[in-house]
């Protein structure tokens, strides 16, 4: 008999697939990706500085997670 999956490790799969098909986004782009951030957090979004300090300090792969994600808590699976 299969034991079913814990719930979180289904979760941690999710996470995973959730940005594992956005692009690579270089640092070079850090004003876009704060930008786009900032319009999908809205009010609840950091300081500016904040948010490009976290950015540049981010893989390319998280940055393009950002990009791809249009809700804040789509955000909130990317490795910021």
């Amino acid at each position: 008999m299969i034991k079913p999956l814990k719930c979180g490790a289904v979760l941690f799969v999710l996470i995973l697939t959730a940005c594992s098909k956005a692009q690579s986004v270089p640092v070079s782009s850090c004003d876009k990706v704060v930008s786009h951030a900032k319009s999908i957090l809205g009010d609840k979004a950091p300081a500016t500085a904040k948010m490009l300090e976290q950015c540049k300090a981010a893989s390319d792969e998280a940055r393009g997670c950002v990009m791809a994600a249009d809700k804040p808590i789509k955000m909130l699976k990317c490795d910021m």
